[in-house]
């Protein structure tokens, strides 16, 4: 059963044949046996997930009205704070922190009758490409254990690839939802900037992040972002905009779709050859279906990293500035004053590659070299949403490689981190410009690791990005749950 998607785990507990707390003792023990090995999960709720599937058969015998995802167990990245559960954001400066509240996302997915299993494993504070700086140690690849699961969100892209739950949802800064889903073989989405509230997610840079779903299907990832998808409030970014019913989005024809290939994506060094030729065989499924591909350029995409490596850090540097010890999180014990504390609690509470991001940000900030670097990178980021605006003019969708490489080995690039940020050179222009994306599994390589293929949509057009990835999905047809060896 840890093979269903979520959209047949929904059906079968409403029809009642199996019971929530079934599905969910089932997928607990899975974990209990794959979780050491995987490490996907930093905190799992064994006793809450059972009370609540209870709760859920309960209901379900009772005759009340139910949410889409009644009784089916599912994850959230450890970045969504959550009441009275720890949330740590991978870091050792929140290890014990523990939420008077639930991110809207939290609630959004509570809503919706589904039983929360955990938290998953990432990237310190978000920053990173392989879920090797996390404090709680690295989430593995479940389709070879030696190999990075892509991050930020590597221990939700690992746990559905594993069977671990029928859905999570991630956070996508820079990639960091659709290269996990690439490198882990399952489908990612990053809806467009302010489809989804970010209060309660706790912030890496806060004009790129945005959270999204990460499932085994596509038609999943529509109903699931059809839950955390709307208007909040409490969030300023947040836009009101109605929520289409993206379900409707995957069953439809791909015929007339303009498909748009960037050329600065498929030229120059860095793309593995299997990723291409997998690529490749997307597009052919989607023109053999009466889509039409077209050549188009993005010009300032090779400027993208670099602006991001910029604008990125600066707004970590100002958002990691309330660690301080002072009102929650780790505090460094001192003798000394105030400003020593608050020195030896970042010292001691921040891994490495987070403190190379602050320092990054704060150097960009300074006095004299603000507009040099970062007023230069928002010139950047305007130029590339430019092009994109460009672009749509002539298509619907873009379609491009999701990762250079398939994954990884763990360790292979921590001593280099120019060449790990080189993971996410094609996610990030998705992010400057905040238009939405989906990576989709279109192959596998040699090596039996999974590649993804990435559609870039207009803003709040995530229909046109469902439908053409449903479209590969169907005529592609790959394995839903790594193998794991059999298990």
């Amino acid at each position: 059963m840890h093979g269903w998607t979520l959209i047949e785990a929904a059906e079968k507990v409403r029809k009642k044949e199996i019971s929530s707390r079934e599905l969910t003792r089932a997928i607990l023990d899975r974990i209990d046996r794959h979780n050491p090995k995987v490490n996907a999960y930093v905190t799992v709720l064994p006793e809450k997930a059972m009370k609540d599937a209870l709760a859920c058969d309960e209901a379900l015998h009772k005759g009340r009205t139910l949410g889409p995802l009644h009784g089916v167990p599912v994850g959230l990245k450890d970045i969504f704070c959550t009441r009275g559960i720890r949330t740590t954001c991978g870091s050792r400066i929140l290890r014990d922190f523990i939420p008077p509240y639930d991110a809207t996302v939290t609630d959004k997915v509570l809503s919706s009758g589904a039983v929360l299993l955990g938290k998953q494993n990432m990237d310190e504070f978000a920053m990173g490409s392989s879920t090797e700086t996390s404090h709680f140690g690295p989430a593995r690849n479940p389709w070879a254990f030696d190999r990075i699961p892509g991050g930020s969100s590597g221990g939700t892209a690992a746990a559905v690839a594993a069977g671990l739950c029928f859905a999570g949802v991630g956070t996508d800064t820079g990639g960091s939802i659709r290269q996990p889903a690439s490198v882990c073989g399952v489908v990612g989405m990053k809806p467009t900037y302010g489809r989804v509230s970010r209060y309660g997610m706790i912030a890496f840079a806060s004009s790129l992040d945005q959270g999204g779903p990460v499932t085994r299907s596509v038609p999943d990832a529509a109903m699931v972002l059809s839950i955390i998808a709307g208007h909040d409030r409490r969030d300023s970014t947040s836009v009101d905009l109605p929520v289409p019913d993206y379900l409707v989005a995957t069953r439809e024809s791909v015929k007339g779709l303009k498909v748009g290939l960037p050329r600065e994506y498929f030229e120059g060094e860095g793309l593995d050859p299997g990723v291409r030729e997998a690529v490749e065989k997307a597009l052919a499924v989607l023109t053999s279906q009466g889509a039409q591909a077209l050549e188009i350029s993005l010009p300032h995409t090779r400027y993208a990293l670099s602006a991001y490596y910029i604008i990125a850090p600066a707004e970590a540097s100002s958002n990691l500035a309330r660690y301080d010890g002072v009102r929650y999180g780790h505090r460094a014990r001192c003798d000394g004053g105030l400003i020593e504390m608050m020195s030896r609690t970042r010292a001691e509470g921040f891994g490495a590659e987070v403190k190379r991001r602050i320092m990054i940000g704060t150097y960009a900030l300074s006095a004299g070299y603000y507009d040099a670097y970062y007023g230069k990178a928002q010139k950047v980021r305007t130029l590339i949403w430019r092009d994109f605006e460009e672009a749509f003019s002539k298509v619907d969708v873009i379609l491009t490689p999701t990762s250079p490489t398939p994954a990884f080995r763990i360790g292979e690039k921590t001593g280099d981190p120019l060449t790990m940020y080189l993971s996410d050179i094609f996610t990030i222009p998705c992010n400057l410009a905040g238009i939405p994306g989906i990576s989709v599994p279109c192959g596998m390589s040699k090596e039996g690791l999974p590649i993804g293929a990435q559609f870039l949509g207009r803003h709040f057009r995530e229909e046109d990005l469902f439908r053409a990835a449903a479209a590969v999905e169907r005529e592609i047809p790959l394995p839903r749950v790594a193998p794991m060896g059999g298990a």
